[in-house]
């Protein structure tokens, strides 16, 4: 099946790009500061929240959780639970919030995860993920996804997966994100879980075969075009992990690349005049709150990776004493030592 190029959700009443790049929901990174970042490098790549608990919407600060900037778009919550009525009522207020996309996380391989019943063990109950997809299908009018492993612990034939997404698309889910290694839940830390287990792309290309009317992404140790361009020969759509994180500039020719964009991308020089005020706009909202500058500059270490100078540029905005003073102008001052932009 060709996967559109664009879908429409309600939510924004306007249609947004496909799901053929992503950059993939990470903890401690993906917040909505560097998706803004990432915006700004590109317009169409799919953006993904760090996890959230339903725990965290059920009991917490709602809106310190979901709230986001509308340049953000397109941008999916990525939901962390095991209780299909909780899920219902976590991704009903995504929907709210104004969402593209609702994803249950089933590929955190994490302990502290595992105790609260979710990420990468729900592979073990297909039924239950059926139970909690349905859940939030039911409450919302926007797209529920899956993001999996391949497998979990000794649970690594192909007919666990084949299984695990059969269960689950008869609840109503058609697309899966499929990070191609298994996940070890007792034994590896979660940076070990991205490293240690082998990339197995094959099991994905082979879940697009076995089931061509569903969309699936890759996800898992891809790092350039070359990489992207053979996978999508093979599946619908790429999800970055890392590497969109270190070296974000990468995706500064997504856009034409891959969604047929006519504009030209933006420079280094660009994205950093476009940050600019962005950041001096959210110490002054936020700032009183405790947002410090570095909440955001981090973020954005990687933009000159690869150049003559990079490494003057992040020393630059990582240092303390002048993120202190939270002059959002030391971004240019950081350019400046670069010897290229």
């Amino acid at each position: 099946m060709t996967i559109d190029t664009s879908q429409t959700t309600d939510a924004a009443s306007a249609p947004v790009p496909g799901r053929r790049l992503s950059v993939a929901p990470m903890m401690d990174w993906t917040d909505r500061h560097c998706r803004v970042f990432h915006r700004h490098i590109t317009e169409h790549t799919w953006l993904y929240t760090e996890m959230v608990t339903t725990g965290a919407l059920v009991y917490g600060d709602v809106e310190r959780h979901l709230r986001f900037n509308e340049e953000e778009h397109p941008v999916a919550l990525q939901l962390g639970g095991s209780d299909p009525a909780d899920l219902a009522t976590s991704a009903r207020l995504g929907q709210q919030w104004g969402y593209d996309e609702i994803n249950l996380n089933c590929g955190c391989p994490s302990e502290r995860v595992q105790k609260g019943a979710f990420g990468a063990c729900l592979m073990a109950e297909p039924q239950l993920v059926a139970d909690c997809v349905k859940a939030m299908r039911d409450a919302v009018d926007i797209d529920v996804t899956v993001k999996h492993r391949i497998g979990i612990d000794k649970h690594e034939s192909y007919d666990f997966v084949r299984d695990f997404v059969g269960t689950v698309a008869e609840a109503g889910c058609t697309t899966f994100i499929v990070h191609a290694r298994t996940a070890i839940l007792k034994g590896l830390s979660p940076k070990e879980n991205r490293e240690i287990p082998p990339l197995k792309y094959d099991v994905a290309y082979r879940l697009k075969r076995d089931f061509p009317d569903f969309e699936i992404i890759i996800n898992g140790g891809i790092k350039t075009e070359a990489e992207i361009d053979e996978h999508l020969r093979h599946v619908d759509g790429v999800m970055l992990g890392r590497e969109a994180y270190h070296n974000p500039f990468l995706m500064a020719s997504f856009d034409q690349r891959y969604y047929g964009a006519t504009t030209e991308p933006k420079s280094r020089a660009e994205v950093i005049e476009a940050m600019i005020p962005y950041i001096a706009a959210q110490l002054a909202q936020y700032g009183v709150h405790g947002l410090k500058m570095n909440s955001i500059t981090r973020h954005m270490l990687g933009l000159m990776q690869g150049l003559p100078g990079a490494k003057s540029f992040r020393q630059t905005l990582s240092d303390a004493k002048q993120l202190a003073a939270g002059d959002a102008t030391l971004l240019r001052q950081a350019a400046v030592r670069l010897t290229a932009v």
